[in-house]
């Protein structure tokens, strides 16, 4: 999963991002509104974590300014202001969630959880399955009855993009933003190496899956039909 977190207490936001690291959550963090709105507009974080008091730019105009450009990418807001009036607002700019400072990490960890389910894209600690294939999405590893193999974090990524997405193409260019951002400079043969990858993994899992390439288009897991004699 990848978190976008906005909030200009750097302990604070330190301790957060060594916490999401452990449970194996990329984290690109932003110490003000303007390269959080940046960041922000690029679309490919999973869930937006965001301070409302903010240098250069406020949370909430953040928020705002998201909302407008039809980025609709999960906002928890945190702030110091716990006040009814002040949760009224954020969720009236579009929020989905509002935590109040200081806030035990368990909670915090626990609402992340609960609006990704209700975004219907993630399951924690739980598996998906598609065709023959299992992916845990606790422990990396995809398996097939009995035998298993574990998958590095970008093998991950892509795997979990076609099991979300069964049946899809998914756009190489759009894997490349979602996986490695926009100004990462990654080049583009990158998701082509870890397709190949991943094609071993589903040949040593003698798995009846596949990865096709539809040229100039991008990439499908599916299922090859079987014609009877």
């Amino acid at each position: 999963m990848k978190i976008l977190l906005i909030e200009d207490e750097k302990p604070l936001s330190d301790a957060l991002c060594q916490i999401f690291s452990k449970k194996r959550w990329e984290t690109f963090a932003a110490y003000n509104g303007e390269t959080g709105l940046d960041e922000a507009l690029t679309g490919i974080y999973d869930i937006i974590l965001l301070d409302i008091m903010l240098p250069k730019l406020d949370g909430l105009t953040v928020l705002q300014r998201l909302r407008e450009a039809s980025i609709s990418t999960p906002v928890l807001l945190l702030s110091a202001k716990g006040e009814i009036s002040d949760k009224v607002a954020g969720l009236d700019c579009g929020a989905d969630d509002y935590l109040a400072k200081p806030f035990a990490t368990e909670e915090l960890l626990a609402r992340i959880r609960a609006m990704t389910r209700r975004r219907g894209e993630l399951i924690f600690d739980d598996t998906l399955q598609v065709g023959d294939l299992t992916l845990n999405l606790a422990n990396y590893t995809l398996s097939r009855g009995d035998q298993r193999v574990q998958l590095a974090n970008k093998e991950f990524e892509i795997m979990k993009q076609f099991f979300l997405h069964p049946d899809t193409i998914l756009n190489k260019e759009e894997l490349l933003t979602r996986l490695w951002g926009f100004e990462n400079g990654a080049a583009g043969n990158n998701v082509e190496v870890y397709i190949s990858f991943l094609r071993k993994k589903l040949t040593y899992l003698c798995s009846q899956m596949r990865i096709a390439c539809i040229r100039n288009v991008g990439y499908r897991l599916e299922e090859p039909l079987c014609f009877g004699s």
